[in-house]
């Protein structure tokens, strides 16, 4: 039997930082994310997305219970429900939404094909966590978006507004621990949709997320390197430690899944991590992001991280300006 890491929670990690990181702009400070993080529960019972490749969808017509277990295998990501993941420490949540395209308006996920889990039911779910831990705030970035309407938009934006409601923090703030606290904010929404966006103050705009697709460990840092060298970018932002998979890497390697190539990664990507700076100055790191987030010290590996700005807090509040 494979010996799984004895992992250590971080239920409440953002209300038991120390005193002077309670000020600091929650974009200067470092936070755990993970990738694709509904990817859990996909369903190979449902037919690939659009936007996959034609001669993908095509040969799922043709051969499905070839096709949509081996996707599966290389889109799940993560293995447990967004509320077991707060409880790692999981603060940003990369929520990649769409429908699917037999008549119904009920709203899913999707990584290559549909999820079993609606986005309503988890969204419910992360809502429930958040009454139980109310000093802890949650980033949920809603991408994608494969085949909404204009209407699917306005339902699923009046839904967030409607669960989420006082404890949304509006998109003309500069959110701090202290400052969510005093007013009850635990949500910062980014929509990657302009009209809605635009019509809303309380979603805020989509998030860079810097990513190599590549499925070696040594280019992923490489990349996050060369991109760290451009400068640190205003507000909120997001390093991928995620690996990519490309066709004839699956073909080369047909035993492997996405769990068995990230854990094989793991190591140098986790050693990158720890070596990371969050903060204002240049290089400084803000999301970080990984799959498999329970399979690993990752979550406080970032959490840790924070303790590097305790000399420098006050610098880092004193940023707020320019990063609004």
């Amino acid at each position: 039997m494979e010996d799984k890491p004895q992992l250590v929670g971080n239920p409440d990690w953002m209300s038991r930082l120390p005193e002077k990181l309670l000020d600091v702009p929650l974009w200067n400070l470092a936070i755990p994310g993970s990738h694709d993080s509904m990817s859990f529960c996909l369903d190979v019972s449902s037919p690939v997305v659009k936007s996959q490749p034609y001669i993908l969808r095509l040969t799922d017509k043709l051969l499905p219970c070839c096709i949509r277990p081996c996707i599966s295998r290389w889109a799940t990501t993560q293995q447990s429900v967004l509320s077991d993941q707060c409880e790692l420490g999981v603060r940003f949540f990369d929520l990649r939404i769409a429908k699917k395209p037999a008549g119904s308006s009920t709203l899913f996920f999707a990584h290559g094909i549909y999820t079993l889990i609606t986005v309503k039911e988890a969204l419910d779910e992360l809502a429930t966590w958040l009454d139980a831990h109310p000093k802890e705030i949650v980033i949920i970035s809603c991408s994608h978006f494969e085949s909404l309407t204009y209407e699917d938009h306005a339902d699923l934006v009046d839904f967030i507004l409607s669960l989420f409601s006082k404890k949304l923090c509006s998109s003309q703030d500069i959110p701090t621990l202290r400052s969510c606290w005093s007013r009850g904010q635990q949500v910062i929404v980014s929509y990657d949709y302009q009209q809605m966006e635009q019509q809303h103050p309380e979603l805020w705009k989509k998030m860079l997320y810097r990513y190599a697709e590549s499925p070696s460990p040594m280019k992923v840092i490489a990349y996050l390197e060369a991109q760290k060298q451009k400068g640190r970018p205003a507000g909120f932002y997001t390093c991928g430690l995620n690996l990519t998979e490309d066709a004839p890497y699956i073909f080369l390697h047909p035993l492997q899944t996405m769990r068995k190539m990230t854990m094989a990664a793991l190591t140098p990507l986790l050693f990158w991590t720890s070596e990371q700076q969050p903060g204002p100055e240049r290089g400084g790191v803000n999301i970080i992001c990984c799959d498999f987030v329970g399979l690993s010290q990752f979550c406080s590996i970032v959490i840790d991280l924070n303790n590097k700005l305790l000399d420098g807090a006050s610098a880092a509040a004193s940023s707020d300006a320019a990063a609004a």
